[in-house]
């Protein structure tokens, strides 16, 4: 019987001596990967792809939008018939069973349109789920699912594609502009009149926003090209609604901004998010500092300087939003914080502008203190405008903003029952009194501040009197207050438990809100209203490249300040970089991503927690590392421990099997020594399976999920002992034959080579000797 080897050992006996003689033992591979191998798609970078344009036209005119549209609404409704809340969806199986295959077929298709089509389909399952009663519906989880596929395949494109492009390529799948009849049958185009007007296209990003894909936009994937849009390292021109002044002439495909190849005076950048969003606060500022200034010398007998001032510099604010949200609609300009705010304020502000007018035509003297009464009416719609500007990431006005619409809900509802017991006490008191005091007292009922009604309600009837006031009492003081802060705790709650979640989403707003392709937005207010007047009727007598000439060089005077100022710190301060060189991809954005400065204690060191933090800021010397590089026994145990195959595994083998791992390695060992070379020991090189499994703390399914290939060794070492004993028993009963009938060739065999060397099954010594001293008619047994 030969040597048994390990499996998967080579002796190297030809080749192997030439080498010096060293004898490798290979470990066998592992029979099945934990996670199988999947396929990775770069993507080409040097294709230009837009935002806003005719897909006609477009390098990725080829890609099936609207075939992929419905193969993943079929897919993702074949898959989910019954509903699972999120955790469920994020569990193992879930997703190793489903949420995985789908991953990997959609990706394998190599499709920057997916993303689109999956969050596409989203918004269409979320939008049946509106028409159903149940909330909780299959349509809600075929909605998450299409979110969490679109999240994974991000990851997978952010991942296969390292390097300078890879912002770029995440770039292009979440910004560029896609619409859902792309490459459908003629016939489906005809029936639905579809388009291809470049304000018919959508960017991914917009349509994950619009069906409030919390999750997709909280990823890292898509923050990266988020933050990327907002600090203006990424540049293109957006799809539009609506234009009010359009110069479509130049269209600026998805690009990486390098300030060092741009002109000094750039007017796209006062579009870019950031930019915008210190401009729109500048313009806030001296809009609430005219109406203080206006408010505190108001006077309705005449036009004061500060009250046109005022008038002119708040209707071209006003027209700023207005634009704004001819831009990318309401949906998205409704997702702002403070939108209701601006919304407010412009009808309170057109309301006082027509008052004041009608007072001045007319020479109403009342009609110009009303207007200046309306007026009035915005401060408590402008001072609170200025925190959700500066505190826009803060909790509390997160919450503000959901509150208000179910304190609106729920108090128009309350109107709406209390109506009823307003008629009954109207009619009740035979026009006692007055619908208007009738409705004072029941609003003192309702918020507990005065019991009046309650006291004359016997005026009205002396038993139906008190008891529609006490039931309203009840029901108004007791019943919808209490819904109402149940309802409040409950939205406040929820916002806080998702509370990274939802800052992340409202960023996301805020910079898709801030990229404006209208030209009106190159211009501050007021001088957008002069582009009104003098542009668009120029666009008409002038060519569209002479008509994109006038507006640069219009732009560029108006703002020349603004613009070198741009210009000298995005030069200086954010793309630091060699002098008179490109700069870097990666470190150019470091210091532009840093606090502008710590604190003033910290600075000064002024705080006995300074330490703390420059102890992390001083590298340790040579000495120190030294010293920490040395393990001692404790944490080489613990590592060693941490990286330790399972003792189930380990369970499995036999006593035997271990012995005869120990003498091969003892005999590799003292041949590879002979032969001069090094001895091949140390431990087994880690898999992945070795570096995960041990690992405490995780859930059962996880475990289970982790140890089947453990299960798979168990049972090859159970079906080993079994041949094992059956070669046994084969031996043995070769043995008896030979006792009766005298001694077999297989004996003799032995004999020959000496006593078990070539028993393969290791049979004791002690029962060869009974057997051999036995007489040849009694049996070994007996």
């Amino acid at each position: 019987m030969g040597d048994r080897r390990r499996p998967g050992a080579t002796t190297g006996a030809g080749a192997g001596s030439a080498a010096g003689g060293h004898i490798q033992i290979q470990e066998p591979p592992e029979r099945r990967p934990l996670l199988p191998h999947r396929a990775t798609f770069p993507h080409r970078t040097d294709e230009q792809v837009f935002s806003c344009f005719s897909y006609n036209t477009s390098t990725h005119k080829h890609l099936p939008v609207y075939n992929n549209i419905h193969r993943i609404r079929r897919d993702i409704i074949s898959v989910v018939e019954d509903y699972l809340s999120l955790e469920q969806l994020r569990d193992v199986r879930i997703n190793i069973s489903v949420i995985r295959p789908l991953v990997d077929k959609l990706y394998e298709q190599d499709d920057i349109s997916i993303v689109y089509c999956l969050l596409v389909n989203r918004a269409q399952f979320l939008n049946e789920q509106k028409h159903l009663s149940n909330r909780q519906n299959v349509n809600s989880t075929r909605a998450m699912l299409c979110e969490l596929i679109a999240t994974r395949i991000l990851r997978r494109f952010n991942e296969d594609n390292d390097g300078p492009d890879n912002l770029l390529v995440l770039a292009h799948i979440l910004i560029a502009g896609f619409e859902p009849f792309q490459n459908a049958p003629e016939e489906i185009r005809r029936e639905v009149q579809a388009s291809t007007a470049w304000h018919k296209t959508l960017p991914a990003l917009e349509v994950a926003i619009l069906s409030e894909a919390r999750i997709f936009l909280a990823s890292t994937s898509c923050q990266k090209v988020v933050d990327a849009i907002y600090d203006g390292r990424v540049i293109y021109t957006p799809s539009s609604y609506m234009d009010l002044i359009a110069d479509r002439y130049k269209q600026r495909p998805i690009s990486l901004y390098n300030p060092r190849e741009a002109p000094l005076l750039n007017q796209y950048r006062l579009l870019v998010p950031r930019t915008r969003n210190y401009l729109e606060i500048m313009q806030f500022f001296i809009l609430l500092a005219l109406y203080v200034v206006f408010m505190a010398e108001r006077d309705p007998t005449q036009f004061s300087n500060l009250e046109i001032c005022f008038t002119v510099y708040a209707m071209g604010w006003v027209l700023d939003q207005f634009a704004t949200l001819l831009e990318h609609g309401w949906h998205v300009y409704a997702q702002n914080l403070w939108s209701f705010l601006d919304v407010g304020f412009a009808i309170i502000y057109w309301v006082y502008l027509f008052l004041r007018i009608y007072g001045w035509q007319t020479g109403n003297a009342e009609a110009d203190q009303q207007a200046l009464d309306v007026l009035a009416m915005g401060a408590p719609v402008l001072v609170p405008r200025l925190a959700f500007n500066l505190l826009s990431d803060n909790i509390v006005f997160l919450c503000l903003r959901s509150m208000m619409s179910d304190f609106a809900l729920v108090t128009a509802l309350a109107i709406w029952c209390f109506l009823g017991f307003l008629l009954s006490l109207v009619w009740l008191g035979n026009d006692i009194y007055s619908p208007f005091v009738i409705s004072k007292w029941m609003i003192y009922i309702w918020f507990g501040l005065d019991g009046s009604g309650i006291h004359h309600s016997i005026e009205f009837h002396k038993i139906l009197g008190p008891s529609l006031m006490v039931a309203f009492a009840f029901l108004g003081n007791t019943l919808f207050l209490t819904i109402l802060v149940s309802m409040l705790s409950t939205t406040f709650g929820t916002i806080v438990t998702n509370a990274p979640a939802e800052i992340q989403f409202r960023r996301a707003v805020l910079t898709l809100e801030g990229v404006k392709g209208d030209a009106i937005f190159a211009y501050q207010p007021p001088f957008n209203l002069i582009a009104i007047f003098v542009l668009i009727p120029l666009k008409f007598l002038v060519s569209p490249r002479w008509f994109h000439k006038i507006h640069v060089a219009s732009v560029r005077l108006l703002n020349l300040p603004l613009l070198l100022f741009i210009a000298v710190a995005e030069r200086r301060a954010l793309w630091p970089g060699t002098p008179g060189g490109p700069p870097t991809q990666v470190a150019s954005f470091v210091k532009a991503h840093k606090k502008s400065g710590p604190h003033f204690w910290e600075r000064w060191r002024i705080t006995s927690h300074s330490d703390i933090s420059t102890v992390f800021e001083v590298p340790p010397p040579d000495s120190v590392l030294d010293q920490i590089n040395t393990d001692d026994d404790l944490t080489r145990h613990l590592i060693r421990r941490q990286f330790a195959r399972g003792n189930s595994h380990m369970d499995s083998l036999t006593s035997e099997a271990k012995k005869q791992a120990a003498q091969t390695a003892a005999a590799t060992t003292a041949v590879a020594t002979a032969a001069g070379g090094a001895a091949p020991g140390g431990p087994k090189p880690l898999s992945r399976r070795d570096s995960i499994a041990p690992f405490p703390g995780l859930r059962a399914e996880l475990q289970e999920v982790l140890s089947e290939s453990d299960e798979m060794s168990n049972i090859t070492a159970r079906l080993e002992a079994l041949e094992e004993s059956t070669q046994r028993i084969e031996e043995l009963l070769e043995r008896l034959v030979g006792v009766k009938e005298g001694k077999s060739p297989r004996i003799e065999q032995e004999q020959e080579n000496g006593p078990g060397a070539g028993s393969p099954s290791g049979l004791r010594k002690e029962s060869a000797a009974v057997s051999s001293d036995q007489n040849p008619g009694e049996s070994p047994w007996v």
